[in-house]
């Protein structure tokens, strides 16, 4: 008994239809991809339409190179806490003390280059020591002996306030030396032919696009190599030249001005260690691990206790830096300096996509989210909006970003 089998072939497509069904599959890519990195790249959107809309409102006094140039140095020691507060909620923890860790260390190194004429790069050096024995301390006490961070960070919150008010006896201590006011107000010094721009900023910012391409083509390539899903090509095109034509505006609107300010070089410099360190060592997969699933990783081998210890560390030297920074930036150290310091820190980790259970955020996650707080807060002063205010819309826009990654997280698992 034998079966005839006969091959259907499909039926050829109608003149005219396939192109449009060819339009349909890469638009519904487009789609996919963007849907599952929502997470990632929602709030740089948003940053965005924020920027869009504040230089409308203000008649583009936002983009105005000299606001711009103010924007950066108002906000840098929101984003040097930001960095340091995203590996400690990355690693599963919390950090109040920030704030008066900052004033502690400004206070500090005014009593030094003040008060006993020490030169300004030995108490730099001092201050960031300090400050990175103030995370250790209250490191140990957390990863060793079992206190929970929210009641150490809490306590330090406290005592370094204290030690603030007795360093300073209760007044503004000031000004500093001339190279130690550079690192908060300094800008980098014109050379070269005039060209009605800052040469040097110029240089940099075209260095930044090359460096910033190849490292996306090679870690697209990455994970191509171990098959990992990558966004599509037309969509990570369009990724590239986003990112391209917003440093070049930043470039040009630097340049235009006095150039790229000091403190900006040091923010770069820690964006790029910091973003290299979570990503591609081995101790930024361990602040991973431990606080993302603390159980696997002590079975894993992961040390648990000196990954904590050395997160909370770095957090305090980090805290250092921000307060010689803020401290550069006002010429004086007062006993007010850094309140609600640690709350716009934790604000803009979680803007930046950071989750309350730990174990994921990114550097650069922090950064964007410390550009929301201080392109709302830019562009309301702008707009004349009161202080009563801004504190109402800041809090919406930190319970609109933390809603947004509830809903995609749900969204995802469903």
């Amino acid at each position: 008994m034998s079966t005839d089998v006969t091959a259907k072939t499909p039926a050829p497509a109608p003149p005219g239809k396939s192109g449009s069904a060819s339009g349909d599959n890469l638009l519904q890519l487009m789609l996919d991809g963007l849907r599952r990195n929502m997470r990632q790249y929602g709030m740089l959107i948003a940053l965005g339409l924020i920027v869009a809309l504040f230089a409308v409102w203000t008649d583009g006094d936002l983009l105005l190179p000299r606001n711009v140039s103010n924007l950066v140095l108002q906000n840098s020691y929101v984003l040097i806490l930001a960095i340091g507060m995203m590996l400690v909620i990355i690693a599963g923890h919390i950090d109040l003390s920030v704030g008066s860790v900052t004033a502690f260390v400004g206070a500090f190194a005014a009593v030094l280059t003040v008060q006993h004429d020490v030169s300004w790069p030995i108490a730099v050096v001092l201050s960031l020591a300090v400050g990175a024995g103030a995370g250790a301390a209250q490191g140990f006490l957390i990863a060793y002996l079992g206190i929970p961070s929210f009641i150490v960070t809490l306590a330090g919150m406290l005592v370094f306030r204290g030690f603030t008010e007795i360093l300073l006896e209760g007044q503004t201590l000031g000004p500093f030396p001339g190279g130690l006011q550079k690192i908060g107000n300094g800008f980098l010094p014109e050379t070269g032919p005039d060209t009605n721009y800052h040469n040097i900023t110029l240089l940099l910012g075209l260095a930044l696009i090359v460096f910033v391409v190849l490292q996306e083509v090679r870690d697209r390539g990455r994970q191509q190599e171990f098959s990992l899903d990558v966004l599509p090509r037309n969509i990570f095109l369009l990724k590239l030249v986003s990112i391209v034509a917003a440093i070049l505006v930043v470039t040009m609107l630097l340049a235009s001005y006095k150039g790229a300010p000091i403190i900006l070089l040091i923010l770069g410099a820690l964006v790029v260690g910091y973003g290299y360190l979570m990503r591609n060592s081995i101790f930024g997969r361990h602040i991973y691990a431990i606080g993302g699933n603390l159980p696997a990783a002590k079975l894993s081998g992961v040390k648990d206790k000196k990954v904590t210890f050395l997160v909370f560390l770095n957090m305090g030297a980090l805290a250092a830096l921000a307060g010689l920074a803020i401290a550069a930036r006002l010429n004086a150290a007062s006993p007010k300096a850094g309140l609600n310091y640690e709350l716009e820190a934790i604000a803009s980790a979680f803007i930046g996509g950071a989750s309350m259970s730990g174990g994921v955020g990114t550097v650069l996650g922090a950064i964007i989210g410390g550009l929301v707080l201080g392109v709302l807060n830019n562009g309301m002063n702008l707009l004349s909006v009161g202080s009563d205010w801004q504190q109402v819309i800041k809090g919406l826009a930190l319970l609109a970003a933390v809603g947004f990654d509830v809903w995609n997280k749900r969204k995802s698992g469903s």
